[in-house]
């Protein structure tokens, strides 16, 4: 998920130092645990618990909508590497992708690596890419289980996963590790538009229960290089992508993204071989929720104490 353009003239110092100290106050409470890596932390007990209850009211409200229609799904935070190559993800956003790399030799190159550590040097280099990538989006791992004809009425999904992206930050909302809840439709290219109105409606509806104040606005994924300036242009003129934002930071700041709507057209269907009855590439769309995003704009709007929370949020959750 990415911040939405604005016109908006931002104060970068300011900005970075409410990150700060919002992300200060998080460690001093023990909500987030500092690993020494920006954007890597770990999960205090009342962190864990208010993700796992953002989850839960997910999970509730796919449910709600759906029905039994939606298939649950879950997967590890690694997948395949050469998804990264079909997806197109590599292409598109290298700077942001991550690849397993395992070492590979025998005992004489492990000689050298030890010596070379003894010596204070990176041992990083005595390692090669493994068959698996770290997953960037949970809907990643979902389309190379559709390959072939679709039922007549297409497939819902409701899947969740831990993710990465290479994004080290002292913004404590723009984690590298995170997790990702997603309810994907496949099908028709009229379905999936519909889908993704239809989420993008109903997420802003269910954070505005939890008493957040959330602005729908058209955004672009980070696209690497000069063609993905294009690519940019391309998706922003033809409006596939909408992010829901909340004031993570005060009024004068940019928004938060904490979920974003995204119709794909057929390029899923194109790149795994899913089709619709017709034989058509299927189409595709998906709402995704920051779980740990939506955390802290909780936190932020009302307090690192729970207990101080409005009754009805915490009736919600």
């Amino acid at each position: 998920m990415t911040r939405a353009a604005t016109a908006r003239v931002v104060d970068f110092t300011e900005l970075y130092s409410r990150q700060q100290g919002f992300r200060a106050s998080l460690f001093d409470a023990g909500l987030l645990i500092p690993t020494g890596v920006d954007g890597v932390y770990g999960h205090g007990a009342e962190f864990t618990e208010l993700t796992s209850a953002i989850d839960a009211l997910v999970a509730a409200a796919v449910r709600e909508v759906h029905g039994g229609a939606a298939t649950v799904l879950s997967f590890p935070p690694v997948m395949p590497r050469e998804v990264l190559d079909r997806t197109d993800y590599i292409a598109s956003f290298p700077q942001l992708a991550g690849a397993v790399s395992t070492y590979t030799g025998g005992d004489a190159e492990h000689r050298l690596l030890l010596a070379g550590r003894a010596a204070g040097h990176d041992w990083g280099g005595h390692f090669r890419a493994s068959d698996v990538a770290l997953v960037p989006s949970a809907c990643h791992s979902v389309y190379p289980t559709l390959t072939g004809e679709l039922p007549r009425d297409g497939a819902w999904i409701d899947v969740s996963g831990h993710c990465y992206r290479r994004e080290p930050s002292i913004d404590p909302a723009r984690m590298q590790a995170f997790r990702m809840r997603e309810i994907v439709r496949v099908g028709s290219d009229r379905a999936a538009v519909a889908h993704r109105d239809t989420w993008a409606a109903r997420a802003a509806d269910l954070l505005a229960e939890l008493d957040l104040r959330v602005q729908r606005a058209p955004a672009t994924d980070p696209f690497f290089g000069r063609g993905g300036r294009m690519l940019a242009a391309s998706q922003s003129a033809d409006n596939l992508k909408t992010e829901l934002l909340v004031p993570l930071y005060g009024d004068d700041m940019p928004g938060v993204a904490v979920a974003s709507s995204n119709y794909h057209r057929d390029h899923f269907g194109v790149h795994f071989d899913i089709t619709t009855v017709d034989g058509a590439p299927a189409h595709s769309a998906c709402l995704g929720f920051g779980i740990e995003r939506i955390a802290l704009a909780l936190l932020a709007a009302h307090g690192l104490d729970r207990r101080s929370w409005p009754n009805a949020v915490n009736a919600q959750l």
